[in-house]
């Protein structure tokens, strides 16, 4: 929204709060966005083998798959994708707080796709951030920052 961009986000918190695999589907777009409902992502991110059992099947053709291969060890990964591993937890938790691991994340999607810029992420967290929960934003922009550096050394 920031960037002037349409934007949903739509989680899904059902008893996956007790163990199972919980989900937020994000749409950003240039134009209006009829449904926050997406069956065949284009990007897709994923912190658990369980995630990566359940959704990947849905990423479509020739779709960016991104995943934390500090908790994702083995996975099996179609052939018909395009793939990014990147040891978010391990990163965060070099940083000083492995909660920032999704922060981890969202800068290879930058570093990725370029869907944002690195100073968009800040103004978000600056803005959205709780008070109560101000002292964990520059964490978290190191954490993208990280992110973002890990894509950019791996491709050299």
């Amino acid at each position: 929204m920031i960037e002037g961009k349409e934007v949903t986000w739509f989680p899904s918190y059902g008893a996956e709060v007790r163990g199972g695999t919980a989900n937020c589907t994000v749409i950003i777009s240039d134009e209006l966005i009829g449904s926050p409902v997406v069956t065949n992502p284009d990007v897709l991110i994923l912190m658990s083998d369980a995630s990566l059992n359940k959704f990947q099947p849905r990423l479509k053709q020739n779709g960016l798959l991104i995943f934390d291969s500090s908790l994702i060890k083995e996975p099996v990964l179609r052939a018909d994708i395009e793939i990014a591993g990147i040891p978010a937890t391990e990163i965060s938790s070099k940083i000083g707080n492995t909660k920032s691991a999704n922060m981890v994340l969202l800068g290879a999607i930058i570093a990725e796709t370029k869907l944002l810029k690195e100073t968009s992420a800040f103004e978000a967290l600056e803005t959205s951030m709780p008070s109560r929960k101000k002292k964990s934003i520059e964490v978290n922009k190191k954490a993208i920052v990280e992110g973002i550096r890990y894509i950019e050394n791996k491709k050299g």
